[in-house]
């Protein structure tokens, strides 16, 4: 099976740098997965989690957006913010829901009748707790 250069960056550090077989990346449009000879494509990210596959297993990270470029040849993710699957301690995630209610607390204050950035805030929370669901962790109801 061919192989593609895999990196992930955030404004903190690089996360990572392998060769993988496959890379299933969770875009704003849906999970897609890309592997060698894909078709350039650009997409964001929603919160969620990427998972890395290659000769030596499979690494998780949680993304909280950001874009991926796909090439035929490998994918290049720019996060937004994002860490290894094994930092999300129980902790951390609910500080992330604990940021998620915040954000869409404000919208429904600031935006009165503009569904748009209320809908987008309960998407963004919606997302959390659906990462939580992913990754074996449960939110602070």
């Amino acid at each position: 099976m061919a192989n593609l250069q895999f990196d992930l960056v955030s404004p903190e550090r690089r996360l990572a740098s392998v060769e993988a077989t496959e890379v299933l990346i969770p875009g704003a449009d849906g999970d897609m997965t890309a592997m060698a000879g894909h078709a350039p494509t650009i997409t964001t990210l929603r919160p969620g989690v990427l998972t890395v596959v290659h000769g030596g297993g499979s690494d998780a990270y949680v993304v909280l957006g950001g874009f991926a470029e796909i090439t035929a040849t490998g994918v290049s993710v720019l996060a937004e913010q994002a860490m290894p699957r094994a930092e999300v301690t129980q902790d951390v995630y609910d500080q992330m829901v604990a940021e998620a209610k915040l954000t869409y607390s404000n919208a429904q204050d600031t935006f009165k009748n503009e569904p748009g950035p209320v809908d987008d805030a309960a998407k963004l929370l919606s997302d959390m707790v659906a990462i939580g669901g992913h990754i074996g962790l449960t939110a602070k109801t």
